[in-house]
């Protein structure tokens, strides 16, 4: 056997059924009746011989996903290995694989000098630059960032923006670098700072919320509109304190999204969370006080938060487009006003909507910033069908079933992408 397979090779290794190659690696989602049952996932991986890969474990209420990372366009054979042995275990807990329950968001950035902008965008979302194209969260939790090549000029605003927010951002000279970066003045904006790159694409640096700095049982916890807390662990401890906080929000009926990843173990409320249930709060403390029982020490350095926004003519039209193509749900509070929609699974990133201001031309311009959308080679044909269901047309399609662009009705695009087979036609897994 050769030491690395294709992604259409790793889909048909055997064992590997309920694994898929997506943007960011190889992954199973495995359902699971509670918190404390999909912990118990992580658990079991940590008992185990290390893996030869590096792994990432996203726990949920109803399940838990598991990312094994590929650092280059080949897979080596052992990561098909770490995903017969993780199935196993999950199949001995009695969880079941959904594979088309995954998919991966990123956000495209168009781009006539990508070296240019690059930097302002590391420095307002706070994120890793990998290679001449990429920007990742070093926690890996919220959308990369890709820039690729722009073919015409587009000089009017998008509309399609980013809101960024971490802690960072609280302090005047981070702000100060991204204004400087941006190439322009900050002009307001609802939260914060709204910039603007040096070819016009927008981000809203949002300042972290104060309202538990005066709470020391809270004091780990940080509000980037969600609340989060992210520790540095080792296996063992990761182990010990997902099984721990599981059990917490089991017993109080509530949802904290657990990831667990090389550099730690990080809590999150999602996007109000914290705010719109009462007893979050209680189980924050007790999250806190088992971290600290461990002699963890929290790290609020590495936390994101980012959404994105959209100006609509026709707000529920376009939420109605996105909700569908992504997966999404309505937030609780449509009926007080809010237009978001989420991942119910809480992976990838909330969108929400406002109204387009009177300009035609700035309608009709293709936006800088898109979305892709990462799916399984298997979800592929019955995603595009729900996006034109929706509302949506196809804008592009050369390359299907490797990617399709689709429009939303007024134009904001979407390119529905898959991983597994690209080797073959053209020499790259990504």
């Amino acid at each position: 056997m050769d030491a690395h397979l294709t992604s259409t090779e790793f889909e048909k290794a055997e064992g590997a059924q309920d694994w898929r190659v997506l943007a960011r690696g190889v992954d199973a989602w495995f359902e699971a009746p509670s918190t404390t049952a999909a912990a118990a996932l992580v658990t079991a991986i940590a008992d185990g011989d290390p893996a030869p890969v590096a792994i990432d474990v996203r726990v949920r209420r109803t399940g838990v996903r598991v990312t094994l990372q590929r650092s280059a366009d080949a897979l080596p054979v052992a990561v098909a290995a770490a995903a017969r042995r993780i199935s196993a275990l999950a199949a001995a807990a009695g969880l079941r694989a959904d594979p088309s329950a995954l998919c991966d968001v990123q956000v495209t950035v168009d781009a006539t000098d990508a070296d240019q902008v690059m930097p302002f965008w590391a420095a307002a979302l706070g994120y890793d630059r990998v290679g001449s194209e990429d920007l990742v969260d070093p926690l890996r939790r919220n959308p990369p960032i890709w820039f690729q090549g722009l073919d015409e000029p587009r000089p009017l605003r998008n509309r399609i923006h980013v809101d960024s927010i971490r802690r960072g951002l609280g302090d005047q000279q981070i702000r100060d670098v991204a204004v400087a970066l941006s190439g322009s003045d900050g002009f307001g904006g609802a939260f914060g700072v709204a910039l603007a790159d040096r070819e016009g694409n927008e981000v809203d640096l949002v300042p972290p919320g104060d309202d538990w700095a005066d709470r020391p049982e809270l004091a780990d916890w940080v509000l980037l509109f969600a609340a989060m807390a992210h520790y540095p662990t080792s296996r063992s401890q990761a182990a010990e304190l997902v099984a721990a906080a599981a059990a917490l929000a089991d017993r109080a009926g509530v949802d904290l999204m657990i990831d667990v990843t090389a550099e730690g173990v990080t809590f999150d409320s999602g996007k109000d969370g914290w705010e719109m249930d009462d007893r979050f709060a209680g189980v924050a403390t007790e999250v806190q006080a088992a971290a600290r029982a461990l002699g963890l020490v929290a790290d609020p350095e590495p936390l994101r938060f980012l959404q994105l926004g959209i100006d609509a003519a026709d707000i529920d039209a376009v939420r109605d487009f996105w909700r569908a193509v992504l997966g999404y749900v309505d937030d609780p509070r449509r009926d007080l006003g809010v237009t978001d929609i989420y991942d119910p699974l809480r992976f990838g990133p909330p969108l929400f909507f406002q109204d387009l201001d009177a300009d035609p031309a700035r309608q009709a311009q293709r936006n800088r910033i898109h979305l892709d959308l990462y799916v399984p080679a298997d979800q592929a044909r019955a995603r595009v069908a729900t996006a034109l269901a929706a509302g949506g047309r196809i804008v592009r399609d050369a390359e299907s079933p490797f990617w399709v662009t689709v429009a939303d009705p007024e134009g904001n695009e979407v390119d529905i992408a898959v991983i597994t087979g690209r080797e073959q036609l053209w020499g790259t897994g990504g």
